[in-house]
This record gives structure tokens, sequence and C-alpha cells, in this order.
């Protein structure tokens, strides 16, 4: 199936990050006006981008301040006048050292996650919505973890959670506007970050033991579910949340990681 985004203009949150600059890449090799938006390294990947001969355009702002977010969705209509796709991706966690049970949980990280991973969903989708026409789409990114959750991280899986919920409630909301909203779930997905978290060989192997394709996957895998939404090839599809995560939700879940 060949995918275009010729002639469309597409905003990327948490664009300068692993699986992030994946898909600002590959969304303008497909055709796209790509805007990467992310808190800082949006502008200079824009820049690499565009000495490739594509269309990308860095945005820096912070989607947790919901002023930023309104202002910079005005310098977008100004500019570009409208927004044919939306990816929610930016997202952060705690890494293992601050994983704890609920009572020993930190409440900075708490609030920082949820702020960013729900709140600047929230955020970007509301100012984005007024921009977008019939046809348009969004595709939310939330995780595995939303679906089924993980111990000692109970920020990230609440966020995650919440973001599948808002996608479907967005869905029911936006169909009558011809507006599609999706969400993706990835597993592990091998960047930088995550190969850090899971470097002992003994946590790779209990990690990948309950993945039925024996491997994580890499940051193309994932933004190819993300155009697949984002296209006009899912017209019919929308509060959908597909898992990419290599059989991982289909049977046993890793519980302790």
């Amino acid at each position: 199936m060949e995918i275009s985004f010729k002639g469309k203009t597409v905003v990327i949150t948490g664009g300068a990050g692993g699986i992030g600059s994946v898909m600002c890449e590959q969304f303008a090799q497909d055709g796209a006006t790509v805007i990467c938006c992310d808190l800082k390294g949006a502008k200079e990947l824009a820049a690499k981008l565009s000495e490739k001969g594509l269309n990308a355009y860095g945005l820096e702002f912070d989607i947790t301040d919901r002023e930023s977010v309104k202002n910079s969705f005005a310098k977008i209509r100004a500019e570009y006048g409208a927004i044919d796709v939306l990816v929610n991706n930016a997202g952060i966690n705690v890494g293992p050292e601050e994983r704890n049970h609920i009572d020993k949980f930190n409440d900075t990280w708490w609030d920082a996650i949820l702020k960013v991973d729900l709140d600047g969903t929230y955020n970007c989708t509301k100012q984005s919505v007024p921009l977008m026409a019939q046809g348009s789409s969004i595709v939310n990114i939330s995780s595995i973890v939303g679906m089924v959750p993980l111990r000692n991280q109970c920020a990230f899986t609440a966020a995650k959670a919440a973001v599948i919920n808002l996608t479907k409630a967005c869905a029911m909301e936006l169909a009558p506007q011809g507006i599609r909203v999706n969400a993706v779930c990835p597993g592990t997905v091998g960047i930088a970050i995550t190969n850090r978290l899971w470097s002992k060989n003994d946590a790779m192997t209990g990690l990948l033991s309950h993945i039925p394709m024996g491997r994580q996957a890499v940051p193309s895998e994932v933004v190819s579910a993300v155009e697949f939404l984002a296209s006009d090839a899912a017209s019919y599809i929308t509060g959908a949340v597909l898992p990419v995560d290599g059989g991982w939700t289909c049977g046993g879940f890793a519980r302790d990681f």
C-alpha cells in the first residue's frame, strides 16, 4: 500500500525525540509539510530535514503550558492555515530508579507525567480542532501499559490509560466534523533511552521473554502504524486502539518490570 501525504500539513509533538524524529522524517519523505514540535531540538531537526530537501519546520514550545500551546497553534494557523494531521507523540516516564509502589511514588513525578502525557495531549488536541477540516486525523501515542498496567509505574499507567479513553471520547465527538481520532500503543521500542533502561543482559532477556516475536520494535514500525491511521487508507477507522507490541498483550504480560 502506497501512502502519500502530499499537500498535507502534519503537526508532530515530541518531534525531536527518538520515535518523533523518525516520524517527522518519514511523514516528510511521504510528501507532508511537517511541523516538528518539541520543548527543544525541534528547530535543529527541522533544519537537518530541510537540508535533505524535505518540507520541515521547527516549533519549540511547552505542551503543558496552555497559553504557550494556544500561541503556537495561532502561529501555525497564520503560517499554514490548516492542519491535516496531528500526532500527539510527546510523553515522558520515570526511569527504573524512580519506579515505586504508589505509597512511595514521587509526587513531583506524578504531576510531571500527567501534565505531559495527558494534559499535553488534551491541550494540543483542543487547539488543533479549529484548524482541521473534514478528512483530518488525530493519532495519539498511548502505550501497552495503558492497556495492561505494570507495577511501580502508576503515573505512566494512569496517563496512558486516560489517553486511550480520551481518544475514544474525541473520536465520538469529532466524527460529525469528519475528524478521525485513533491511538497507537507501542510496546518496547529500540531507541537510545529504552536500550539504556534494559542495558543489563538479564533484564533484556526477561523483557523479551514476554514478547512472542522475541524482539523490540524499531521506531519505523511504530511510525508505519501511525501513518496508516493518519492516512486516507484508514478513512473508516476512528476510536481504534492499535497495539504495536510484537504480540506482548496477546497473552502473558510482564508484571515486574
